[in-house]
């Protein structure tokens, strides 16, 4: 059964579909978006997904009487750069793409991101279609319109908000998700329970062992959980300027991780966001704000759905206090010398905190990274 989030949006709403089958009605449920007298699409797809899942999708388009053209990208960070920009907007162009054309992304959070950006640009802004094939985007960076490459300042630090018009979360395409990615993903379906939802939470906790094992009923509820509270969150606040600022849990300091390790694969953006998130209870504790054993429930849960909660305990690196301070004093959420943090009274009552000065992270950093160095 498919279910149906509703993005409110005014006359910019959209759905997230979740379900099996998807990708192969997509031609079916793309073509009402089309414009009238208009029977082609454009895709930008991960070369992986392209070769696993593509045939499956120009067949759902064929079916449908519509002709697709398809641009690839490599898989990874890499991607989310100007100079994918560019290649992918150049072969749109090519293509002959217009601004009352559709474009599909399909794949993960990279191709999201990165599709999603070059739609909004292409001669001024042009309607696309998130097809997103891993649990994170499925559960994240599909949904809200936030679009971006990284810089050489950071990441995600050039983008624009751009609304898709329909999101196709199809749990088929998990399947041939690779395990550590499907734990990646559970780390955003982990955010939404600590942002606010404590009965989410005891779901998470009860249902640890089936999310982490790829179970698709226990999945497409935790995927509708969290997409319905982020539709919720974005409502509110489509351009972060107050209450979005939630969904960033754990991501100052997952980024900050991240880019120590040169966005390199051995360290996965979901993977930064779990030890980000345990990190930002710790930091909770510290400032005794948040319950010890809020904390301690909260990486046990992580550590049930296969993510590490300890600098020492990631890939790549190395992570160094001094390093982690640098890049958070960068961040996009830095104002005027003082950095916004989200932090946590307890599980469930995230809140936002925009007057942490960086001297105090210093010490905490410092004793986080000790057994990491």
């Amino acid at each position: 059964m498919t279910k149906t989030v509703r993005v409110e949006l005014a006359e910019r709403a959209y759905d997230i579909l979740i379900g099996e089958g998807l990708l192969a009605r997509a031609g079916e449920l793309v073509r009402p978006h089309l414009k009238a007298g208009r029977n082609r699409v454009f895709v930008v797809a991960d070369e992986n997904v392209a070769r696993l899942h593509g045939q499956r999708l120009v067949d759902a388009l064929v079916a449908a009487d519509i002709k697709g053209e398809m641009v690839t990208v490599p898989p990874g960070e890499e991607s989310k750069s100007f100079a994918y920009l560019d290649v992918v907007l150049g072969e749109l162009i090519g293509f002959g793409a217009e601004r009352d054309d559709l474009i599909i992304a399909f794949g993960g959070g990279v191709t999201g991101d990165l599709t999603g950006l070059a739609a909004g640009l292409l001669k001024r802004g042009a309607r696309f279609v998130q097809i997103p094939t891993t649990l994170l985007a499925q559960v994240d960076s599909s949904v809200g319109g936030k679009t971006a490459i990284n810089s050489s300042a950071g990441k995600n630090m050039v983008g624009l908000f751009h609304q898709p018009v329909l999101v196709l979360a199809d749990l088929d395409v998990l399947d041939t998700l690779p395990v550590r990615e499907r734990y990646a993903g559970l780390a955003e379906v982990a955010k939404y329970a600590l942002i606010d939802d404590p009965a989410f939470f005891d779901f998470l906790e009860t249902n640890a062992a089936a999310l982490s094992e790829g179970h698709k009923p226990s999945l497409a509820e935790a995927i509708r959980v969290s997409c319905a509270s982020k539709a919720r969150i974005v409502a509110i606040d489509e351009t972060e300027q107050a209450e979005r600022a939630l969904l960033n849990l754990g991501h100052t300091f997952g980024h900050a991780l991240e880019r120590a390790n040169a966005f390199q694969p051995s360290l996965l953006h979901g993977e930064g966001v779990a030890a980000g998130m345990a990190m930002a209870m710790r930091y909770s504790v510290k400032l005794g704000l948040c319950p010890g054993q809020d904390a301690v429930r909260a990486e046990r849960l992580l550590n049930a759905l296969g993510l590490a909660t300890r600098v020492a305990d990631l890939g790549g690196g190395p992570y160094r206090a001094d390093e982690l301070l640098a890049h958070m004093a960068h961040d996009k959420k830095a104002r005027n010398g003082q950095l916004t943090l989200i932090l946590s009274r307890g599980i469930g009552k995230a809140y936002i905190e925009r007057s942490v000065t960086l001297d105090t992270l210093r010490e905490f950093l410092e004793i986080e990274t000790r057994t990491a160095s």
